[in-house]
């Protein structure tokens, strides 16, 4: 579990559009690095919020493909990602991690093992 950051770094987790940061890595983003209450998408404290919670894996697509723009965008920082809907939003590493194939080769991108060994035919 991380519970602190470098200076340029940022906590990606997942969350629900409403910005309710109750439970799982979204509580560790709102108790440690400034997520906000009520924002659910994108930048927020040094966190960043990608929803999980609104329904099956092709709606989370967008805002994994918003986060990876994101991410190119900001090579200043780099972006620890956890994985992301395989806690309280159930999902699979192995549905999750081939979201992340355009991420695999973004040098400000750490993705957790789980989604690398996923991703492995990408390297």
């Amino acid at each position: 579990m991380i519970t602190s950051l470098a200076l340029n770094e940022i906590f990606v987790f997942g969350s629900n559009l409403a910005g309710a940061h109750a439970g799982g890595a979204a509580r560790v983003a709102h108790r440690y690095f400034g997520a906000e209450w009520g924002k659910g998408v994108g930048l927020t404290g040094r966190s960043y919020a990608i929803p999980t919670m609104q329904g099956g894996v092709s709606t989370i697509q967008p805002y994994v493909d918003q986060f990876i723009a994101f991410a190119r965008e900001h090579s200043e920082l780099t972006f620890l990602v956890t994985r992301i809907g395989c806690g309280i939003a159930g999902f699979r590493d192995s549905e999750i991690a081939p979201l992340f194939a355009d991420a695999i080769h973004v040098e400000n991108v750490i993705l957790p093992k789980e989604f690398v060994e996923c991703l492995a035919d990408h390297l």
